[in-house]
């Protein structure tokens, strides 16, 4: 069983910083990040291959960055330029990525980020 654990949400103000990080036990996968505001669908927001391959939402290209520490089996998530619509729950998360597509298998408890003035 892998256990994730997640770190670094909090409130923050337009167009502030934020960094998730996630510590995952166990093996090496592909990792990533999904969120969920109130009220609307579970999004994907971007992964990491164990390769360093990675792939984001569109909505937040250009302003958040993921990364990976191989060594630490940890995940980071740096989100610039942040809007309050990037408030929602976070959750890492590890799987697969096969045939194009990232099947996320474990999931971490979530960490909330709310941006507003």
């Amino acid at each position: 069983q892998v256990q994730l654990v997640e770190s670094g949400g909090g409130l923050v103000q337009p167009g502030g910083s934020l960094r998730l990080s996630c510590a995952a036990s166990g093996s090496i996968f592909t990792m990533g990040w999904y969120r969920q505001a109130p009220g609307k669908e579970r999004e994907l927001v971007a992964f990491i291959t164990s390769g360093g391959a990675t792939n984001y939402a569109d909505s937040v290209k250009g302003r958040f960055t993921i990364s990976r520490d191989n060594a630490k089996n940890t995940v980071y998530l740096q989100m610039n330029s942040l809007k309050p619509e990037d408030t929602a729950l976070y959750h890492c998360n590890a799987g697969y990525y096969l045939g194009g597509r990232y099947s996320p298998k474990y999931w971490g408890q979530g960490t909330q980020v709310t941006v507003s003035s």
